[in-house]
């Protein structure tokens, strides 16, 4: 009779970590990535990706995301600053691909909007991409400093 209280309890027990580490269905919206790179602040500069360590082919290298996400986890990463790590996590679709052609060396030249002043103003096409943080990994590699 031990045994079996002993077996239910450990089965109850293991379960509750399994549920948690479900993953959220994507919003039709939005896309999954897997981004190797750093972190400063809430900024994540997204890395070169390895054969090891291929990531989401959808984020270019030099690519900087804001991230967003529970209090835990941005602790835990902000904790690991410096080092490369992997983040998981949701996008809306359009944001992974940025604006612009490609020169090299994460540099893109795009258009702008004309302005009548010569400075930059409200409404001058500069935007920020997001991503929701669902989870992190520690990878090998260093960061720039």
């Amino acid at each position: 009779m031990r045994t079996t209280v002993a077996i239910v309890s450990a089965v109850a027990l293991l379960s509750g970590p399994l549920a948690a580490q479900e993953k959220k269905p994507v919003p039709k919206d939005s896309v999954r990535v897997f981004v190797p790179g750093c972190t400063k602040g809430y900024i994540f500069t997204a890395g070169r990706r390895t054969a090891e360590e291929p990531g989401s082919l959808a984020v270019p290298q030099g690519m900087h995301l804001r991230m967003n996400g529970p209090k835990t986890v941005m602790a835990e990463i902000r904790a690991h600053e410096g080092s490369m790590i992997e983040i998981t996590g949701l996008m809306k679709k359009g944001q992974e691909t940025p604006n612009g052609v490609g020169i090299g060396g994460g540099v893109r030249v795009s258009p702008g909007p004309s302005t009548s002043g010569g400075g930059l103003g409200v409404g001058t096409g500069v935007s920020q991409s997001f991503i929701d943080v669902e989870s992190w990994r520690p990878i090998e590699g260093h960061c720039p400093s």
